[in-house]
């Protein structure tokens, strides 16, 4: 019984614990650090690029496959996507 007393009184002071106006300056730095990140984001690189669009193709692929029911039994996604990957990858070599 003390234990659910215990919680419920820390429980009910947080909860009633005032919250920092959005003026604040902490509020502030937080703003203008998550602007930061933004900014600095990267263009992605070529490699990226490529498998981002080995990926999409392969989808399609195992889409079509699943649909049509030619899938090996137990067969999963993760092992499709790899198979397809590699073959991908040696075919735009």
């Amino acid at each position: 019984m003390y234990k659910i007393t215990f919680v419920a009184l820390l429980a009910a002071g947080l909860l009633t614990a005032p919250l920092l106006p959005r003026s604040s300056p902490a509020f502030a730095q937080q703003s203008s650090a998550s602007e930061k990140t933004a900014k600095t984001k990267t263009e992605p690189s070529a490699g990226q690029i490529a498998a981002r669009e080995r990926q999409k193709k392969c989808a399609a692929e195992w889409k079509e496959t699943k649909t049509a029911g030619k899938t090996e039994k137990g067969a999963t996604w993760s092992k499709f996507w790899s198979d397809c990957n590699k073959r991908l990858k040696a075919a735009a070599k």
